[in-house]
């Protein structure tokens, strides 16, 4: 299963991602902003505290949370 290694929030609501296996994504989640479960994220100090928990990534409202796998195939691969 993949993990992640090191994670950045970024002020445009996406999520740099280094994983495990050397792979690099940049995760884009503007799109689930519009989700209710993601309302609290709107808030880009909110998004910025985001934690990384290897297997997955969460944020100080612990309901909200995205796995590796999920970060993995939001985007294409970081140059």
């Amino acid at each position: 299963m993949r993990t992640i290694k090191n994670l950045k929030a970024t002020d445009g609501y996406s999520l740099e991602c280094y994983f495990d296996d050397g792979g690099k994504r940049n995760a884009d989640i503007k799109p689930y902003l519009k989700s209710e479960a993601f309302q609290w994220l709107q808030d880009i100090n909110n998004f910025k505290q985001v934690r990384n928990n290897q297997y997955f990534v969460s944020w100080k409202n612990e309901e909200i949370d995205l796995s590796a796998d999920t970060l993995w195939h939001i985007r294409k691969v970081v140059n």
